[in-house]
């Protein structure tokens, strides 16, 4: 099998390095838990799957010559990062009402002898269920990962076997490089999660998360 195989790495390793939102999703689900923080990330890769079963089956090509069918999985793309931001950040604010209202309620004695302790991250399989969804969702609709399939391996192609076999092969290695930076990562984020487990810190870091996935939203509707 005749691959640039040093060329390919160098760019996918480039990808993977760039924050995007894969990204996001991934450091948020592992700053809850690093088992979310795994499902995102599973999740993440098995529509970078789809991505490449279709880049091989010829179908990101009809996506990239229809403008229509690259429009409606864009918009459709960028409604759910828009819809997973305005989540996070109406969730954040909630939160901080709930612990300003225990607050004023805790005050006296009773605050003393009654700490408030980390709510529960909710059931192993809800939770990773959730995480698994995300991650999916947020790779499955981002035309940019198809597109790469569709536009930057075939540089990396060259004549002996099928094309599409040579695309299996390089798609197959980008999943698993793409697993263990994200599995790396995860561990990472969970490091973090009791700095980020501050009342004042989770606050500010969820607000911003929030925000960034709908600024990507809205960049990736409004980009041509």
């Amino acid at each position: 099998m005749s691959v640039d195989l040093a060329g390919f790495l160098g760019v996918v390793l480039v990808a993977y390095v760039v924050p995007g939102p894969d990204f996001l999703v991934v450091v948020r689900s592992a700053a809850e838990h690093p088992a979310k923080g795994r499902a995102a990330a599973l999740g993440a890769q098995t529509g970078l799957c789809v991505h490449m079963l279709a880049a091989a089956a010829g179908l990101s090509l009809i996506a990239a010559r229809s403008l229509v069918v690259y429009d409606a999985i864009k918009l459709l793309g960028a409604a759910y990062l828009v819809y997973l931001g305005i989540r996070v950040v109406l969730a954040a604010r909630r939160t901080a009402r709930e612990r300003r209202a225990g607050t004023t309620a805790a005050d006296g004695p009773e605050r003393l002898a009654a700490p408030r302790t980390l709510a529960p991250a909710g059931p192993a399989c809800g939770r990773w269920r959730s995480g698994f969804i995300e991650g999916f969702l947020t790779n499955v609709l981002n035309p940019k990962a198809a597109l790469f399939f569709l536009s930057v391996l075939p540089h990396f192609v060259h004549g002996g076997d099928s094309t599409a076999r040579q695309i299996f092969f390089l798609g197959i290695l980008d999943v698993l490089i793409g697993v263990v930076y994200w599995f790396a990562l995860v561990v990472v984020a969970a490091r973090l999660r009791v700095f980020l487990a501050r009342p004042k810190i989770r606050h500010r870091w969820e607000l911003t998360t929030g925000w960034l996935f709908i600024a990507i939203g809205i960049g990736v509707a409004a980009a041509s």
